[in-house]
């Protein structure tokens, strides 16, 4: 089980994310199998399947370029990808400073 998201329900969607060894940014898993840097790209999937997908992902992380995969949960309630937690809101989103400080949109390559 993924204990980094203790609070993950048996119902409902996660996401899968990890960090790029390259440079250290949060990177979010797509459906094509690639990383990206928006949260928006990721793949979503239903927490019964989820910790298969941890699995088989992180097994071959670091030759994917990434380390630390684990899984988010998602807000049932929310339009589009929203994670449940304030620290992964963070995480997404980009940190709580001033806006020039917080991550370009224009810095959306893919792994």
């Amino acid at each position: 089980m993924d204990v980094r998201n203790n609070r993950r329900t048996t119902t409902g969607s996660s996401v899968v994310t990890a960090n790029r060894l390259l440079d250290g940014r949060i990177v979010w898993l797509t459906d094509q199998g690639t990383w990206s840097v928006d949260i928006a790209c990721a793949a979503v999937w239903p927490n019964d399947r989820i910790e298969a997908v941890i699995a088989d992902t992180a097994r071959h992380q670091q030759e994917q370029g990434v380390v630390g995969v684990y899984g988010v949960q998602l807000a049932d309630q929310e339009a589009g990808i929203m994670p449940l937690t304030v620290r992964e809101r963070i995480r997404a989103f980009g940190p709580t400073v001033h806006p020039q400080f917080a991550p370009s949109h224009e810095d959306t390559a893919h792994v």
